[in-house]
């Protein structure tokens, strides 16, 4: 069973999952967060995925997170996003072992890991902010920068650090989490591509398949 909701900081998501018996592999879409997450006492920051992630975990396996909004990880964690990209990395690889085993022998894990972002937390980045807004609107990469004040290359250099990877394969995966909400939703293909900013139908079903592993009607199911 998977439940979320608003933490009580902002641009951040709480989560807690129990897993099921018999529960197949849990297909992880990229997104762009990073999550701080207790595993059954262990804890460990999730870094931005490029590609789909299959999360296989026992029967019973308990699990509770906060995901950090796009940009908003590597503040509270001191360390630049891409060095975490497609990574799952040891929370005392980044802290003081003995915030590790605080967080791990914690009665209550949520409110220990809320705790520990409260006590670490900063604001994102303005700039970074814009340039999620414009990457999720679909703008061009030059148009981003000329509106953030940034060079290309600056810009580039901002985004690996804050979001884990470039501004091009930023707005791939914010795009890629528009059309699977509109497929959801109950949207035809065709209408998820236009406005999800595809340049066809066919181009929509390679990006999918491409980053999530699968295609668009399986994601869907």
């Amino acid at each position: 069973m998977y439940v979320e909701w608003a933490a009580k900081l902002p641009h951040v998501i709480a989560w807690r999952s129990t897993v099921p018996p018999g529960c197949p592999p849990t297909r992880i879409l990229p997104d762009g967060c990073m999550d701080l997450i207790w595993h059954d006492g262990a804890v460990f920051i999730a870094g931005p995925d490029t590609t789909a992630q299959l999360g296989t975990a026992p029967a019973g396996s308990r699990f509770f997170a906060l995901r950090f909004a796009v940009g908003t990880g590597p503040g509270v964690l001191g360390i630049p996003a891409d060095e975490f990209t497609d990574q799952q990395v040891p929370l005392d690889a980044v802290c003081p072992a003995t915030e590790q085993r605080r967080l791990s022998e914690a009665a209550d894990p949520l409110a220990a890991l809320e705790d520990f972002a409260r006590s670490r937390w900063q604001e994102p980045d303005p700039a970074m902010v814009a340039v999620a807004a414009g990457a999720r609107a679909g703008r061009p990469v030059g148009a981003i920068a000329d509106r953030c004040g940034l060079s290309p290359r600056h810009l580039q250099r901002k985004c690996r650090s804050t979001f884990g990877y470039g501004p091009k394969t930023l707005a791939r995966i914010l795009r890629l989490q528009t059309a699977v909400a509109l497929a959801r939703s109950g949207r035809p293909f065709a209408d998820v591509s236009v406005s999800a900013g595809y340049a066809d139908q066919a181009h929509l079903s390679r990006d999918v398949k491409a980053l999530a592993g699968v295609p668009l009607r399986e994601l869907v199911a």
